[in-house]
C-alpha cells in the first residue's frame, strides 16, 4: 500500500454481498465446526493482505464463496467507514502510549532508509488523513491493486481440484463492487536506499505497564541495506540474522531460545546496563534491512551506539564454524516448528507463490541453509558494510552522537565512534 491513507484498509465482516442474516448463518453452519475468520496484514503494509478462513474440509466451496464475497464484494457503508476512522484514531494514540516501542522503531528505521520513497513511507495513517478515508478512495485503490495477477488462493487439508473448481466458481469471470477490472494507477516503483537519520525525543520516564515503573530508557536502531528475498544471498543473510540473535537483559531461556547468539555473548552479558539488544531482518521484492535494536539509560547512549557499530563490524570477520552451525540449526529448527501449524502453511504457500510464483519445500530450503559456509557470512557483511546506515532514534537523545560520526564508525577497522573533547561540561 503506497499512499499512507490507505493504509488501514476497512474490512466489514457483518455486511457481506449476502443480505439476510439467516442466509448467512445458514451458510456458517454448513461448514461447521466454525473455527476462526480474520483478516491481517502481515509484515509491513506494502507485503500482504491477508483473508483466512479455518473451518471443516467440508465446506471449502461455502468458504471459497464467503471469502470471495467479502474481497470482491464489500459494502463499506458510511457507518462502517465512521467506525474505522475511529478506530485508526485510537490505534494512532495507543501505538505512543504503548510500553514496546518496537512498531514505532520499525516505522523510524524505514522512513530513514528508504527517504520519501516505496517501503519508507508512512506505514501508519497520519491523523491529518483519517477524515480523507471514504468510499470513493477505498473503491479507487481496491480497483488498482485487487487484481486477478495479484491474488492467490492458498488452502491446507484440502484437494487441489476441488479448490481449483471453487476458484472457477467464485473468483474467475465476477464483477467486484468496484466496477470493471483494470489497474490504471498503479505505483511500481523500486525501492532506493538511502540512508539517514530519523530522531523523535520523547519523554519515557512515565512509561509503565502496570504499578511497577519500568527504568526511562532510550532506543536505538542501526540498520544497513541487505538483499531482497529473491536474491540468492536471502538465506545467508537470515543465517547471519540468526547468529547474532539477541533479545531482552531479562528473556528466560537456554539455548534453544538463542543465548549462545553474538548479541547474548557479547554485548547483554558484558554489559549489565543494557535492556535490550535485538537483530531483525527485514526484506522485500526489491530490497532488505538488516538492523540492530538496543535500549538503555539514556546517560549511557554513546556507549551503547559503539557497542553496536562493534558488533557490526565483527560481522565481516572471521566466523566461528560452531556458532555458524548453532545459527543454522536454530534457523532450520524455527522454520519446521513453524509449518507444524496449518495457519502457518499455508500463509507460507500463499506469499511464496505471490512473491515468486513457486514454492520451495521446507526440505530445499534447509538444504540451502546447510550449505552457507563462513565466507559466504563474510562476503555479505562486508558487502552490507559498505553501505551508508540508517538510524532511528527514541527518547532523551542528549547523548546521541551525530549520524556522520556512527557513519565513520561503521566504516572505521573497529567500529569505535571518534572521540570528542569538550573544554567544558
Amino acid at each position: 500500500m503506497k499512499r499512507s491513507i490507505l493504509v488501514e484498509l476497512p474490512i466489514f465482516w457483518k455486511n457481506w454481498h449476502f443480505r439476510l442474516l439467516l442466509d448467512l448463518t445458514a451458510k456458517m453452519k454448513f461448514c461447521l465446526p466454525w473455527k476462526n475468520m480474520a483478516v491481517s496484514v502481515t509484515a509491513r503494509p506494502q507485503d500482504t493482505t491477508m483473508y483466512a478462513v479455518s473451518a471443516d474440509s467440508k465446506g471449502l466451496d461455502t468458504v471459497v464463496g464467503l471469502l470471495a464475497d467479502v474481497v470482491l464484494h464489500p459494502c463499506l457503508t458510511d457507518e462502517e467507514i465512521e467506525m474505522t476512522r475511529m478506530a485508526v484514531q485510537f490505534e494512532l494514540e495507543d501505538l505512543n502510549m504503548r510500553p514496546d516501542p518496537e512498531p514505532l522503531l520499525t516505522e523510524m528505521i524505514h522512513e530513514a532508509a528508504f527517504r520519501e520513497n516505496t517501503v519508507g513511507l508512512h506505514r501508519f495513517c497520519p491523523a491529518e488523513n483519517i477524515a480523507k478515508i471514504d468510499r470513493e478512495v477505498l473503491h479507487s485503490y481496491l480497483k488498482n491493486y485487487y487484481t486477478p495477477d495479484r491474488m492467490v488462493l492458498a488452502g491446507v487439508g484440502v484437494e487441489h481440484e476441488h479448490l481449483v473448481e471453487c476458484a472457477r466458481k467464485y473468483l474467475l469471470g465476477v464483477q467486484p463492487a468496484w466496477g470493471a477490472p483494470g489497474a490504471v494507477d498503479v505505483d511500481r516503483s523500486v525501492a532506493q536506499y538511502t540512508g539517514g537519520i530519523v530522531k523523535v525525543e520523547r519523554d519515557m520516564s512515565n512509561v509503565s505497564l502496570g504499578p511497577t515503573p519500568i527504568p526511562e530508557l532510550t532506543h536505538i536502531m542501526v540498520g544497513l541495506e541487505s538483499c531482497s528475498f529473491l536474491e540468492e544471498d536471502f538465506i545467508p543473510f537470515a543465517v547471519l540474522n540468526m547468529m547474532m540473535g539477541g533479545g531482552g537483559s531479562f528473556s528466560a531461556g537456554g539455548p534453544g531460545k538463542g543465548m549462545f547468539s553474538r548479541l547474548y555473548l557479547n554485548v547483554l552479558n558484558r554489559h549489565h546496563w543494557m535492556y535490550n539488544a535485538t537483530s531483525y531482518h527485514h526484506s522485500y521484492e526489491d530490497t532488505g534491512l538488516l538492523c540492530i535494536h538496543a535500549s538503555a539509560d539514556p546517560r549511557q547512549v554513546r556507549e551503547m551506539v559503539e557497542i553496536i557499530t562493534k558488533e557490526f563490524i565483527l560481522m565481516g570477520r572471521t566466523v566461528d564454524l560452531v556458532e555458524l552451525e548453532r545459527a543454522k540449526t536454530q534457523l532450520m529448527s524455527m522454520l519446521m516448528m513453524n509449518l507444524e501449524s496449518r495457519p502457518v502453511i499455508f500463509e507460507d504457500v500463499g506469499r511464496q507463490v505471490l512473491a515468486t510464483h513457486s514454492r520451495k519445500l521446507p526440505h530445499e530450503l534447509c538444504a540451502l541453509i546447510r550449505n552457507v559456509k563462513p565466507e559466504d557470512i563474510k562476503r555479505v557483511a562486508s558487502k552490507m558494510l559498505r553501505g551508508k546506515p540508517a538510524v532511528a532514534a527514541l527518547g532523551d537523545l542528549t547523548d546521541l552522537p551525530t549520524y556522520e560520526h556512527i557513519q565513520a564508525a561503521l566504516s572505521s577497522r573497529d567500529g569505535r565512534l571518534p572521540r570528542t573533547y569538550r573544554l567544558f561540561r
